[in-house]
């Protein structure tokens, strides 16, 4: 396969589309499961104690949330705190540069999942993207899908704002060509995090099969519902409890907007509604 070929091909056909018809829809989010369930719940900071992700795990066992995402010294604690729960241990690897080698990331990767991480969030190298070689970048992102085949959800962490459209549809194309499970906007380390029309070019890159990522920014509900609207499957935040404090009410807003589902995913519509 020449991967050059076939980016550029991608890439043309992508960027042609764009401002055209809508992205591929993304898997429909239950109007009974609300956003928690969507929300990888954050702490990333140099300077988070233990006691902080303590409560990091205690608020996601409360709310329910998808996974708490950490940094690879804190997996073990949180694995053993969140064990027997529905809720992720999930963890970055080559945070937040990326710049280091894939070898080393997928050593990183094989400790984090001995330790008890469920899911990897891996920053691409984004040298590497800018510079335009692919091969590197898709070997990259290999090193961690095959470390984590059969273990655990890979992500890959691609940095919106330090790169051009074009640069961010070849990315998303070599992640799903690579085999990873997601993309994602932001480490929320760099000059800028997510944005809407990133979501919805990179929901449009990979299609509805692929998870996408909106990370860095999104502080509150409104916030969270329009990533998910413009194909968002996971948020990343250190907001969550604001995120889902903030959720509307599980009731019919009487909007007349609606069809075989609610637009605003807060109720499932039966046919008595309209």
């Amino acid at each position: 396969m020449d991967i050059e070929k076939l980016i550029e091909q991608i890439t043309d056909e992508v960027m042609a589309r764009v401002g055209g018809s809508a992205a591929p829809a993304a898997p429909q989010r239950s109007a009974s499961t609300g956003l928690a369930r969507y929300i990888d719940h954050t702490l990333l900071k140099q300077d988070a104690s233990k006691e902080q992700i303590i409560k990091l795990c205690e608020e996601a066992r409360q709310y329910n949330f998808a996974s708490v995402c950490v940094n690879p010294s804190y997996v073990p604690l949180c694995a053993s705190l969140l064990k027997s729960t529905p809720v992720k241990v999930c963890c970055v690897v080559g945070f937040p540069l990326g710049a280091t080698t894939p070898e080393a990331k997928g050593k990183e990767t094989a400790e984090c999942l001995k330790n008890g991480a469920e899911e990897i969030d891996m920053v691409v190298n984004v040298g590497a993207v800018k510079s335009g070689d692919w091969d590197l970048v898709r070997r990259d992102i290999e090193e961690i899908v095959n470390t984590c085949r059969g273990k655990a959800l890979v992500k890959v962490i691609i940095e919106t704002c330090l790169l051009t459209d074009e640069e961010k549809v070849k990315v998303c194309t070599v992640a799903k060509l690579a085999g990873a499970d997601f993309v994602k906007t932001s480490t929320g380390f760099s000059t800028g995090g997510a944005t809407v029309e990133d979501v919805r070019l990179m929901r449009r890159v990979v299609g509805p099969d692929m998870g996408v990522k909106a990370s860095g920014g999104v502080r509150s509900y409104a916030d969270a519902v329009a990533m998910l609207d413009a194909g968002a499957t996971r948020i990343g935040t250190s907001n969550g409890v604001k995120i889902v404090s903030g959720e509307q009410p599980a009731t019919c807003q009487n909007c007349g907007r609606c069809k075989a589902q609610c637009p605003a995913g807060l109720v499932a519509i039966t046919a008595n509604n309209y």
